[in-house]
C-alpha cells in the first residue's frame, strides 16, 4: 500500500509539472488544439504551431490583411502582445514568407489558479469525502489532483515520519470536485491535497482533518407517522437507521426530533430514547409536520441533516371497544346516547386506556390530587387531636370516684354528701360549657 502510494505520488508531480510547464511553450495539452492562453494585463506571447522554432512568419488578425506589428521582422515564429486586454481575444493567422504553411491560433484569455476551497465530510466511521470549489473564476479550463496520507507522528529518535505516503483520492464520478478515502482510521488524522492546475500554473490547498470532527451522519430514514386511537393530542413516530451507518454495537446514533401544527413557525423539539417516540401535546384536529435528525452517541461531529417532513394528524375518533389483558373494557356510548344526554356526567367505570405518566398534564392532575387528599388527612387529624385533648382535660377536672383508702378517713372529717355533690357540679359546669 506504501509503494503504491509513493509511485502514485510521483506520477502526480510529474503530470501536474508537465502540464504547467507546456503552458510556456504551443500548449496542446488544454482545450482543442491551436487554442492558447495569457493573462488580462499581461504580455502574451502566441507561437505559430507547426513551425520550428527560429523560422519567420508572418501573422494576421482573421478577417484582416493587415500585417500586425512586429511579425515581418523575420525573427522567429512568436506574436508578443503587450498588456493583452479582451479585445486581444480571437483568432489568428500564422504564415510562412514562403506561402507554404498556414495555422490557425485561438487566444483565450483568464488567469491563473487561486488556492481551491475544500471541506471534508464522513457520513460514517470508516469512510470520508472532500469536496471543493475554485476560490477565483479563472476563466480557463481547469484541472484538479488530489491525495491524502496520514499525518506526521513522533518517531523513537524524537524526529516525526510519516506512517504512509500520499496515497490517491480518487474523484467520484471522475472528473467531479469530490474524492473518497475508504477505509479511513477513526482516531487518525489525514492531510488532504487538493491541486488546481489550468494552463497559466497551478495552487495548493493542504486540510488536516479526523474523523471524529467531520463526522456527520446521513439523516434517518423510513420515518413514519401514526395516530393513536382514543387519543387526540397523541401522534406515534418511528424511524430507522440511515442505510449509509454501519449498525455495531459501539458506534450507535442518538436521534432529534421535532414537531408543530400546522400553520405555525415555531417547532418543538425533543430527543427520543431509541427510535420511536410519542408525542403528548399535539393539537387535537391538526396536521403536524415531523422530522427528525441523528448525531454520534458520543457526540462526535455534528448532527445531521433534518429528514424529509412527514405530516400526521392525531385521531379523532373513541377509543376501540377492545378487551383489555386485565379483563376491563371501556363502554362508550352510542351516538344517539351522546346527543340525548343533557349534561356530561362521569363514567364510575375504570378506564383501561394506560396512563402515560409522560403527559404533561396527567402529571399535574396527578400531583395536585395528591395534595388534596394529604391536606384533607392533616385537618382531619388534627380534628380528632384536639377533640381528644379537650376530653381528656374534662375529665380529669370532673368528679373522682372513692379509691380504696376511702374507708380509712374518719367520718366525722368528711364532708356532707350534699357538700360533695355541690362542689363536683360546680366543677364540672365550667369546662363542659365551654
Amino acid at each position: 500500500m506504501s509503494s503504491s502510494c509513493s509511485r502514485l505520488s510521483r506520477v502526480l508531480v510529474a503530470v501536474t509539472t508537465a502540464l504547467v510547464s507546456a503552458s510556456s511553450l504551443c500548449p496542446q495539452a488544454w482545450g482543442p488544439p491551436g487554442v492558447q492562453y495569457g493573462q488580462p494585463g499581461r504580455s502574451v506571447t502566441l507561437c505559430c504551431p507547426g513551425v520550428s522554432a527560429g523560422t519567420p512568419v508572418s501573422w494576421f488578425r482573421d478577417g484582416e490583411s493587415r500585417l500586425l506589428q512586429g511579425s515581418s521582422s523575420g525573427l522567429g515564429h512568436e506574436l508578443v502582445l503587450a498588456q493583452a486586454d479582451s479585445t486581444d481575444e480571437g483568432t489568428y493567422i500564422c504564415r510562412t514568407l514562403d506561402g507554404a504553411l498556414d495555422s490557425v491560433v485561438f487566444l483565450k484569455l483568464g488567469y491563473p489558479p487561486a488556492r481551491p476551497v475544500v471541506s471534508c465530510q464522513a457520513s460514517d466511521y470508516e469512510n470520508f469525502s472532500c469536496t471543493w470549489s475554485p476560490s477565483q473564476i479563472s476563466g480557463l479550463p481547469t484541472r484538479y489532483f488530489t491525495s491524502y496520507r496520514k499525518k506526521m507522528v513522533p518517531g523513537t529518535d524524537g524526529q516525526s515520519v510519516s506512517p504512509s505516503g500520499p496515497c490517491p483520492c480518487p474523484q467520484a464520478p471522475l472528473g467531479a470536485a469530490r474524492c473518497v478515502v475508504h477505509g479511513a482510521e477513526f482516531w487518525s488524522w489525514y492531510r488532504i491535497n487538493v491541486t488546481e492546475v489550468n494552463p497559466l500554473g497551478a495552487n495548493t490547498r493542504l486540510l488536516d482533518v479526523s474523523l471524529q470532527s467531520i463526522l456527520r451522519p446521513d439523516p434517518p430514514q423510513g420515518l413514519q407517522v401514526e395516530s393513536i386511537p382514543g387519543y387526540p393530542r397523541r401522534l406515534r413516530a418511528s424511524w430507522t437507521y440511515p442505510a449509509s451507518w454501519p449498525r455495531q454495537p459501539h458506534f450507535l446514533l442518538r436521534f432529534r426530533l421535532q414537531y408543530r401544527p400546522a400553520q405555525h413557525p415555531t417547532w418543538s423539539t425533543v430527543e427520543p430514547v431509541g427510535m420511536e417516540e410519542v408525542i403528548t401535546d399535539a393539537v387535537a384536529g391538526l396536521p403536524h409536520a415531523v422530522r427528525v435528525s441523528a448525531r454520534d452517541f458520543l457526540d462526535a461531529g455534528t448532527w445531521s441533516a433534518w429528514s424529509p417532513e412527514v405530516w400526521g394528524t392525531p385521531s379523532t375518533g373513541p377509543l376501540e371497544n377492545e378487551l383489555p389483558a386485565g379483563g376491563r373494557t371501556h363502554m362508550w356510548p352510542e351516538a344517539g346516547q351522546v346527543d340525548s344526554l343533557a349534561s356530561p356526567r362521569p363514567s364510575l367505570q375504570l378506564d383501561s386506556r394506560p396512563l402515560d405518566h409522560r403527559d404533561p398534564l396527567e402529571q399535574v392532575a396527578i400531583l395536585v390530587s395528591l395534595g388534596i387528599f394529604s391536606f384533607l388527612g392533616l385537618v382531619a387529624g388534627a380534628l380528632a387531636l384536639g377533640l381528644w385533648l379537650r376530653l381528656r382535660w374534662c375529665g380529669k377536672d370532673g368528679p373522682q370516684k372513692p379509691g380504696f383508702l376511702a374507708p380509712m378517713i374518719p367520718v366525722n372529717k368528711l364532708p356532707g354528701e350534699e357538700d360533695l355533690q355541690e362542689d363536683a357540679w360546680a366543677k364540672t359546669l365550667p369546662c363542659c360549657l365551654s
